[in-house]
């Protein structure tokens, strides 16, 4: 049976642990607000452009001077997957989501004989990853020390996509994050961001529409579909980061109770074990006066 010594001790590791995660707990709270705000705010302008695409390609479509980011580049041999997730842990089973989904989208492709090569977004994603499929990865961007992911963060990221597409390093893109929905729902996606998918719905939601544009269609792509990789990109970092605040929140909390629970059985195997040492001094006492 451990010693009263250590039943105190262990009481007192289990009480600094609970400590740490209420204020992970709290911190978590504090900035998913925040986030959750600026996430929903991104989802009508990247959902519009995407509509807004669907319906200028009408004009363009099957000629053979579309663009390059719409037309794609006649194959799909070589596929990059851009796998976003969190810097950090404590965040539940958030990660490991996101890298579940692109384990299955990696063997699907490779399955169906297709190349992969991984983009990492987020440094779990390439801890995860690297056993099995290290050889794929080409680079890892982490925002580590940077409190606010802006739009200059996604650019980048694109610039680096569209200069790997025009050197002709893929067919097609396609980035897996996690769309956010409460602080106890999120879900991972995946979307294709090059070749521009059209969206048949807003096709023929415009389909009784007409529209005349100027400059011409294929100027209008040219300028609005890099534009669109930047902001698909900036909308899959807002949903993770919200997604990865809501989730640490809810982990946080779980472990919280879970600490208190500890506490409260320790503190009962402590009491109990300090009134067993206490009955057994007093027998020997006893049995040593009598003896006596």
């Amino acid at each position: 049976m451990p010693s009263l010594v250590t039943f105190r001790r262990r009481i007192s590791t289990v009480r600094s642990i609970r400590k740490i995660t209420k204020a992970q707990q709290m911190v978590a709270a504090s900035k998913l607000r925040r986030a959750q705000e600026a996430a929903e705010a991104a989802r009508p302008y990247a959902e519009k452009m995407s509509v807004v695409i669907a319906n200028v390609a009408q004009g363009v479509k099957g000629q053979a001077g579309a663009p390059r980011l719409l037309s794609g580049t006649g194959k799909d041999d070589v596929h990059l997957l851009i796998v976003a997730t969190a810097d950090r842990g404590l965040c539940g089973a958030f990660n490991t989501n996101i890298v579940r989904l692109a384990r299955q989208r990696i063997q699907m492709l490779r399955d169906e004989g297709k190349q992969v090569k991984i983009l990492c977004v987020g440094r779990k994603g390439r801890d995860q990853l690297r056993r099995l499929y290290g050889p794929m990865i080409l680079e890892t961007i982490d925002f580590l020390g940077k409190k606010h992911i802006g739009f200059a963060e996604a650019a980048n990221i694109a610039r680096r996509v569209l200069e790997m597409f025009d050197r002709g390093e893929f067919d097609v893109a396609t980035i897996i994050y996690s769309r956010f929905k409460s602080v106890m729902s999120q879900t991972p996606v995946s979307q294709q961001l090059i070749p521009a998918p059209i969206d048949d719905a807003a096709v023929a939601a415009g389909a009784n529409q007409q529209y005349d544009y100027e400059p011409d269609e294929g100027e209008i792509l040219t300028a609005l579909l890099p534009r669109n990789v930047s902001v698909q990109i900036f909308r899959a970092l807002l949903e993770n980061a919200a997604g990865e605040m809501g989730a640490k929140m809810s982990a946080m909390d779980s472990a919280t109770r879970n600490a208190g629970d500890v506490i409260d059985k320790l503190t009962l195997q402590y009491n109990r074990t300090r009134q067993a040492m206490i009955t057994k001094e007093l027998i020997e006492i006893i049995s040593g006066a009598e003896a006596l």
